[in-house]
C-alpha cells in the first residue's frame, strides 16, 4: 500500500513539473533535460540493457553535459562509481570525496548525477567526473535500465533524497551503497508509524555515514546499529579545500581597498532588504551583495535599494588607475555572476549569509567562516547543525531585524576584543572538524569496496 502511494506520488510530481514548466525556467530545465535521457546514457557509458559493451564511443554535447573519457570504452577490468547529489549544495558536499577517489583511484570511471537544474546546469562540464546527468526519474522500469546501463562497482549517495526503485535495485544487486554526511530529524517519515517504506528504503544502504549522535541516535531507535558511523560532515573539508587554494580578484581588492568591509553572499530580498540601510549610511565602508539569483531583474532591485552600486562587470573593465564620476560615493559592489563567493568571503571584514528570512534556512556558513570571519545571518538556523553550533560558538550572530542588524555590526566594528574573540571562534570552528572524507576513504580501502 505504501508503495502504491510513491509511486502515486512520483506521477503527479512528474505532472506538477510538466505544468509548472509552462512557466518556469527551472522546471522547463528539469524537463528539457530528461528527454532521451537513458538513451544518451547509454550511447555516453558504451553498455547495453544486457550488460554488454557497446561498439559507440563516448560522447561530448553541451546539450548532455557529458565529456568524453580518455578511454572511450569501458575495459573489462574497469570499474564506475556512481555519485549521485540532489543540487548544488550536495555536490559541493560530495566534492572531496569525490575528488579523493579519483585521486587514489585513477583508473577508475566516475558518474555524477543530479536530480535538480541548479546542480546540473552549472557543474554539467564538472573535469573531475566522466559523465554527468540528470538521474531519469524514479521508477522500477529506469532503475533496471539504469544500473543495467551503468553498472556501478560503488554507489555514494550525498546527504539525502532517497529514491526508492533504485536503491532497493542497488541492495537486490548487491551493489556498495553509502550514505555520505547523511543527517536525520525526528519529524522525517523514517520515525513515524507510517514510514515502514522509508525505513526499507534505508535498509539499502550498505554504510550510513552521519553527521551527528543525534542521527545515529535515532537510526539506532528503528533498528540501525552496526552500519551507522558518526563521521561529520565533508563540507568542512571543502570549504578548508577552497581556503587553502584562494586566488585573489584583483578588482575586488581593489574596491575594498582597506576599508572595512561586509561581504553578504547567498542573499535573497529580505536579506537585502536587512542590508540597505546600514549601507546607504556609512559611505566610508565597503558592501559586497553576492544574490543567489542572479537575474536582470533581481539585479535592478538591488539597484534601487543600495543607493551607491556598481556591477562586478562594471568595475572590472574599469581601466586601473582611473576614477568614475561617482566612483568616490559607489561604496557597494553588485556581483552580477555565479562562482566567486566562496573567494568574497576572504575580502570580509565581517559576512552576511543570506536565507535566513526564508522557510528553507540560512545558506552555508561554513563558507565564510573558514577564513575566520564572524557571520550574520538571519533568524532561520535551527535544522542546519552547522549554523545552530558556530552561534553557539559565538563565531555567528543570528539577527531578526535591521536595528539588531545594525547593533550587532557596530559591535563587532567598535570592539576590536570581541571581533577577534568572534573570528577565532568561526575559524577554530571549523577547522577542527575537517577529516570526513579520509573516513569514508579509509572505509571504501578497509572494506575492499573497489579491490574485490
Amino acid at each position: 500500500m505504501h508503495l502504491f502511494f510513491y509511486t502515486i506520488f512520483c506521477r503527479f510530481y512528474l505532472l506538477g513539473v510538466r505544468l509548472a514548466a509552462l512557466w518556469n525556467p527551472k522546471a522547463r530545465l528539469w524537463l528539457e533535460g530528461r528527454k532521451g535521457l537513458l538513451e544518451r546514457i547509454q550511447s555516453a557509458i558504451g553498455s547495453n540493457e544486457s550488460g554488454e559493451k557497446s561498439r559507440e564511443p563516448g560522447v561530448e554535447s553541451w546539450e548532455s553535459g557529458v565529456k568524453s573519457p580518455d578511454s572511450e570504452l569501458k575495459t573489462p577490468d574497469s570499474r564506475l562509481i556512481w555519485m549521485h547529489c540532489a543540487s548544488l549544495g550536495e555536490f559541493e558536499q560530495g566534492r572531496p570525496v569525490l575528488e579523493a577517489l579519483r585521486s587514489r583511484y585513477p583508473g577508475i570511471k566516475i558518474l555524477l548525477t543530479f536530480f535538480s537544474p541548479s546542480g546540473y546546469e552549472v557543474r554539467k562540464n564538472y573535469e573531475g567526473a566522466d559523465y554527468v546527468f540528470y538521474l531519469p526519474m524514479d521508477s522500477r522500469a529506469n532503475a533496471r535500465r539504469f544500473l543495467d546501463m551503468v553498472q556501478p562497482s560503488l554507489v555514494i549517495w550525498i546527504k539525502y533524497e532517497y529514491w526508492y526503485h533504485y536503491l532497493t535495485a542497488l541492495k537486490k544487486r548487491k551493489i556498495p551503497t553509502l550514505l555520505v554526511s547523511g543527517i536525520f530529524r525526528p519529524d522525517q517519515p523514517f520515525f513515524k508509524w507510517y514510514g515502514r517504506l522509508h525505513r526499507y528504503i534505508l535498509e539499502s544502504f550498505t554504510h550510513l555515514f552521519v553527521q551527528t549522535p543525534d542521527s545515529r541516535d535515532l537510526l539506532t531507535g528503528i533498528g540501525f546499529t552496526a552500519n551507522v558511523t558518526i563521521n561529520g560532515d565533508t563540507r568542512f573539508d571543502r570549504v578548508t579545500q577552497i581556503a587553502q587554494q584562494f586566488a585573489p580578484i584583483p578588482a575586488v581588492e581593489a574596491f575594498c581597498d582597506n576599508h572595512s568591509t561586509v561581504v553578504a553572499g547567498s542573499t535573497w530580498s529580505e536579506d537585502e532588504e536587512e542590508l540597505d540601510h546600514y549601507a546607504n549610511t556609512h559611505p566610508e565602508m565597503r558592501f559586497i551583495i553576492a544574490p543567489h539569483e542572479v537575474n536582470e531583474a533581481h539585479l535592478v532591485e538591488i539597484e534601487k535599494l543600495f543607493k551607491h552600486t556598481v556591477r562586478y562587470s562594471v568595475l572590472q573593465k574599469r581601466v586601473p588607475g582611473t576614477v568614475s564620476r561617482d566612483q568616490q560615493v559607489t561604496n557597494t559592489l553588485i556581483i552580477d555572476n555565479i562562482g566567486m563567493l566562496s573567494r568574497l568571503y576572504k575580502y570580509a571584514t565581517i559576512t552576511y549569509v543570506g536565507g535566513g528570512f526564508g522557510s528553507d534556512g540560512v545558506h552555508n556558513v561554513l563558507e565564510a567562516a573558514v577564513y575566520s570571519k564572524p557571520v550574520v545571518h538571519g533568524p532561520v538556523y535551527e535544522k542546519y547543525v552547522e549554523a545552530t553550533e558556530l552561534v553557539e560558538q559565538g563565531g555567528a550572530f543570528p539577527i531578526e531585524t535591521a536595528l539588531e542588524l545594525e547593533k550587532v555590526l557596530n559591535n563587532l566594528l567598535a570592539d576590536t576584543a570581541a571581533y577577534n574573540k568572534a573570528c577565532r571562534q568561526a575559524g577554530d570552528y571549523v577547522h577542527a572538524k575537517a577529516g570526513a572524507t579520509d573516513a569514508v576513504l579509509q572505509f571504501i580501502q578497509e572494506k575492499r569496496l573497489l579491490t574485490n
